[in-house]
């Protein structure tokens, strides 16, 4: 079979040598699979092949675990994607979101959109409500909420600006991994701004936004 090289994903960390997209892109479409199945497809060595899985382990894109072959046979070793790894391959979340929530609006109004938006909000509260204790210095939460979105693709970073000797905090997101959605239904950013406020319990400020046209979504602290 030959790879797709087109459907492969940028690989982190600088792995961008053609055996690693390779192997990624077989192990996508026909995995798990064992180091030897990967080395015939390959045509290299199992050494080498071992070496390329150690890396993209490393990178969290695969994963090693032990199957019996069919149900019978001896135990062997296999290599699976991560959800990670899984992530970096292209996906249509974003249309399928926009899609659903036109279907919603057109079945049961715009209303019925804000309360999904601050449903979904309230339950992100909820979650990560816990790692955000108000204990922790108004800097601390935001860094540990800039980790969190960066998870989620926002890649996220706390600015700390100071000016005539008083500090102000930014949270600053680099990226809009749901910018189709925002573009169409701009509840989704106000429902954002709501869950931030909660979650750092301190007024928080849009400065700009990467759905109007901006480099990045800027969010002035208290």
């Amino acid at each position: 079979m030959t790879a797709i090289l087109t459907a492969t994903p940028s690989v982190p960390g600088g792995l961008t040598e053609r055996t690693k997209h390779r192997l990624l892109d077989f192990v996508k479409r026909d995995g798990p699979l064992t180091a030897q199945d990967l080395a015939a497809r390959l045509e290299v060595s199992v050494p080498a092949i071992r070496r390329h899985l150690t890396d993209l382990q490393d990178q969290g894109l695969v994963e090693a675990r032990t199957e019996r072959p069919s149900g019978r046979g001896r135990p062997q070793h296999v290599y699976a994607l991560t959800e990670r790894g899984e992530g970096a391959f292209p996906k249509t979340y974003s249309g399928l979101c926009v899609d659903v929530l036109r279907q919603v609006a057109a079945l049961f109004g715009e209303d019925a959109v804000t309360q999904v938006l601050a449903a979904r909000t309230a339950e992100q509260a909820q979650t990560l409500g816990a790692e955000l204790p108000e204990s922790l210095p108004l800097h601390l939460r935001a860094e540990v909420l800039a980790r969190h979105l960066s998870e989620q693709g926002y890649d996220a970073v706390v600015d700390r600006v100071v000016e005539d000797g008083q500090e102000t905090l930014y949270l600053v997101e680099r990226n809009c991994p749901h910018l189709a959605v925002a573009r169409q239904f701009p509840g989704l950013c106000a429902a954002e701004l709501t869950l931030y406020e909660e979650l750092l319990g301190t007024a928080v400020t849009r400065e700009t936004r990467i759905s109007c046209g901006q480099g990045c979504c800027r969010y002035r602290l208290g």
